[in-house]
């Protein structure tokens, strides 16, 4: 806990991921060594259901008329044809709902099987699972839930403290010192190993910071590398108490439920807050909701409509310690935090990528489209332009409309 309240490292947490490599390695090569001995065990599926067609609308409908022109005003009947097709592959393995389960392993983790190949290979094997719960439930666990508790008393008690002083740099100073402790020892909680990479592309006070989301615990891992001002709704209960404490220290941005639905508010706010350059940078996640660690979904725009210089973060975590994503249909809080305190560690890689600005002939959707494929590629992400909302609502009209516009532009187009 003393090293993680310096930010130093003993090199313990170094060991042990190496070791869990090895582990992992050895299970890996275990499992494919029995599979090859034993006729009775299934091949591998593999993680992509169908192949799909690919390409766009036009040159899928000139796939299907042939010869015949896509020019001049004609519409075919076997048009309907790649509107069925593509409908089938939605609903089969659509690229959407995929996105909010667990992500495909290409190896067992010796952790939950969440993944369909993963089956019954040998009793060693088996014993070894077993080993490993013991290690994970009976040892690490209570260690781990002792520095989470820790970590959070001392933020709340810190930060109640250092409201009490008069705004001055020394109050700035001590509210970020008290911050950066007690997320450190909440990440040593999770026996979190951060690779921060470019750091000197770090945000800066009076920028906004815009991430990928993967999991709440993202403001740990961010947060242990520097300070940020929060952004969200208000809360109850343990949220609640944790949000008023910090306040009292550093000027977060909480909004009531009524606030959030008025867009105005929210980002004369935000816009408030960047304009004094010297708070803090305002911590953002665009997406709205979290992705399982492979995509980047759509950006709100809403964070590019302030002003103001973007610094964008990748994260992207190591799936073979851990489940990181937080499937909140399925898990509440308290229940991830557990499957998180009890998983092998938290590896976890984070790109600071340059600062971006919006250009003149960009609109906010443009440079939130910009900022998003920045992202995604310098972290290894599908780049998806769906929204994020859709986890938990329909399609919105426009998607529709947009495909229509689309095949009406083939079928009216003259020849030229």
């Amino acid at each position: 806990m003393l090293p993680a309240m310096f930010g130093l490292s003993l090199g313990v947490t170094g060991v042990y991921i190496q070791g869990l490599v090895h582990v992992l390695e050895w299970a890996t090569l275990r499992i494919q060594r029995e599979r090859e001995q034993q006729s009775g065990v299934p091949d591998p599926l593999p993680n992509g259901i169908i192949e799909r067609g690919g390409g766009s609308m036009q040159e899928g409908v000139g796939r299907l008329r042939g010869d015949g022109p896509l020019t001049g005003g004609l519409f075919s009947l076997s048009d309907a044809l790649f509107f069925y097709q593509t409908g089938l592959e939605s609903i089969v393995d659509d690229t959407v709902t995929q996105r909010f389960s667990s992500e495909e392993l290409n190896s067992w983790n010796l952790l939950t099987r969440t993944n369909q190949n993963f089956r019954y290979i040998s009793l060693r094997l088996t014993l070894f699972w077993g080993v490993g719960v013991f290690v994970r439930y009976g040892l690490l666990l209570p260690f781990r839930v002792t520095l989470v508790v820790i970590g959070l008393s001392w933020l709340v008690i810190g930060t109640v403290l250092v409201g009490l002083l008069p705004e001055s740099s020394v109050k700035n100073w001590l509210s970020e010192l008290v911050h950066l402790t007690c997320y450190r020892v909440c990440a040593r909680g999770l026996s979190a190993t951060i690779l921060y990479h470019n750091k000197e592309n770090r945000p800066q006070k009076g920028g906004i910071c815009v991430a990928n989301h993967t999991t709440p615990i993202d403001i740990v891992i961010l947060a242990n590398d520097g300070c940020y001002a929060m952004v969200g709704q208000v809360h109850g209960g343990l949220m609640g108490v944790l949000q008023r404490s910090m306040s009292r220290s550093c000027p977060h941005v909480w909004f009531e439920r009524s606030e959030m639905k008025d867009r105005h508010t929210v980002a004369n706010r935000l816009r408030a807050h960047v304009a004094a350059r010297t708070k803090l940078p305002i911590l953002i996640f665009p997406e709205g909701t979290c992705v399982n660690n492979t995509s980047v979904m759509m950006f709100k725009k809403g964070s590019f409509e302030i002003g103001g210089t973007i610094y964008p973060v990748a994260i992207k975590y190591d799936a073979r310690f851990g489940d990181a994503f937080w499937n909140s249909s399925k898990y509440n809080m308290v229940s991830y935090l557990l499957r998180m305190m009890t998983s092998w560690a938290i590896v976890v890689n984070v790109w600071y990528l340059p600062p971006m600005e919006r250009q003149e002939e960009e609109d906010a959707t443009q440079f939130a489209n910009r900022v998003k494929s920045a992202i995604a590629q310098q972290g290894g992400l599908l780049d998806l332009d769906w929204d994020g909302g859709l986890k938990r609502g329909k399609v919105k009209d426009s998607f529709r409309e947009e495909q229509q516009k689309q095949y009406s532009s083939i079928i009216t187009a003259t020849d030229q």
